[in-house]
Parts: structure tokens; sequence; C-alpha cells
């Protein structure tokens, strides 16, 4: 017999171990009925629909996921009390205290995808045709590792988001000394190119490394970028990430601070 294919939306007891303790209180019940799905089922099958991209209402409940609506309404929720960005930096400061983590550099790009609705963050595309869509912004460590995510509107310039995503870098402890946020140097390509961002970035003492506008391709910068290009792809890898089926913004961004929790979490597992 062949061996059986592992099941990738199921939540393993390691990561179970790190989300359970991030999640909120769950309310009371106001009225009797079925009992509540547990957590952890539910995150299975919040797990479920990024992985196959199929819709909340076709969820399979004999999978034992609990209902769509169960498992739309609490994505929402843990975002909101920011569950994923709790996590992320329980991963980072695994990475950092086994000196995985390299802040020498960050790396940052942005990629569009199609938006099957019109929603706040899902602006006319200025390359297709006007088409709505909205724009993943990411930045990364030296080795692809993400820091930090963002969602706009497909109409957004990619350096709009440079600072805010600087910004959004969480301190990460881990090892003895100040807790490590701000890079040595932010590579990017030509997009970016932008003097203003330049003199900003000097004054947070991080060198830009940017190519630039005007010269032919060619600038080198390829081998160290390539990077958050395959992190992207990673984070594209997750179906319902590929196009925007959301009209509320919150839910897209749970999926992609899922998915980057689930990325930064493959890099622990290394460790082992």
């Amino acid at each position: 017999m062949g061996k059986r294919r592992s099941r990738p939306w199921i939540v393993s007891d390691e990561l179970w171990l790190l989300i359970g303790p991030l999640l909120p209180e769950p309310g009371s019940k106001l009225v009797e009925g079925r009992p509540c799905v547990p957590d952890r089922q539910v995150s299975c099958g919040i797990l479920f629909v990024p992985r196959t991209g199929i819709q909340w209402e076709y969820l399979p409940q004999e999978l034992g996921f609990g209902s769509g609506m169960t498992c739309w309404r609490r994505p929402a929720a843990w975002n909101g009390a920011g569950v994923w960005e709790k996590l992320h930096v329980v991963l980072l400061k695994k990475l950092r205290a086994a000196k995985k983590l390299d802040r020498s550099r960050a790396v940052i790009d942005s990629s569009r995808v199609r938006a099957a609705r019109r929603g706040p963050e899902g602006g006319p595309s200025p390359v297709d045709r006007a088409r709505p869509g909205s724009k993943h912004h990411g930045l990364t460590d030296a080795q692809g590792i993400p820091l930090a995510v963002s969602l706009t509107g497909g109409n957004r310039n990619g350096v709009t988001q440079l600072l805010s995503l600087l910004d959004k870098v969480p301190a990460v402890a881990g090892v003895v000394g100040r807790p490590g946020r701000r890079p040595d140097a932010l590579l990017a390509d030509r997009g970016y190119d932008y003097d203003k961002y330049r003199r900003l970035l000097w004054q947070r003492g991080i060198r830009p490394v940017i190519a630039e506008r005007g010269q032919p391709h060619g600038s080198g910068l390829g081998i160290f970028r390539y990077v958050i290009e395959r992190t992207i792809a990673w984070l594209h890898g997750f179906r319902r990430l590929r196009i925007r089926w959301e009209r509320r913004d919150d839910i897209h961004e749970a999926f992609l601070g899922l998915a980057t929790c689930l990325i930064t979490h493959r890099h622990v597992q290394r460790l082992c």
C-alpha cells in the first residue's frame, strides 16, 4: 500500500499548543440548543477553507468542523482579538532564540490578486482594465521568513506601504538584550525607488538597497530578493488567497494572517 497522504487542514498537537492559549474565552450561550463546536475542530474548518478554496456554505460538516456559519464567524472574532499577530510573535521568538532569524536585511514586495467582489480594499487595478482587485504586501527577513503583511486595494502603489510594514514588524525577544525589530538594510525593486522613502529609511537607521529606475535590468539584487517572491508564492499556495472572494476586509485579512503564521511555523518545524 502507498503512503497515506496527510490532511493539511488538520491542526497538529504542536500547533494547537501554541494557538489554544491565545484564543479569546468563548461567550456564554444565551439560548439552549446544540452545544458549541470546540475551537480546535473549528480551527481545522477555518484552515480547510483557505487550503481548498471552498466556499463557507459548502464546508463538509461530516469532517466535524461544524457549520460553515460557525467557521465563518470565529476567524473574524479571532482576528479582532489579535490571535494571529500573537501567534506570529510566538513563532518568531522561537526562531530568534534558535538564531534562525536574520535581520541583517529585510526584503519587501507586493502582489496583486483579483477580487471576485468589490469591497473596501478592492480598488480598480491600473494594469487589469480597472477590474476590482486587492494587493498583498509583504516584508521578510533575509531568508524569506515573513515579518509583516498587509492588505490594500489593487490600485495602491506598493511603496505607500513601506513604512507601515516596517512599523508592523513586531519586537521579538528570545535572546539576551533588547528585542530585535529594525533590519539593517531594506532591499526592494525599482518600484520603490523614491528619494523621499530613501531619506525616511536613512532617518530610521535602515540602509536602502533599491534598484534604480531608468537603469538597465540586472541590478544584482535578484539573488537576495527572490526570497520575498518565494514567500508570496507560498501565500498564494493557499487557494483562498489567489482570488479574493470575501467582501469584508477582516475575513480576508484573517486568512492572510493565518497563512503567514503557517508559513512561519514551517520554518520553526525545521528546527526539530
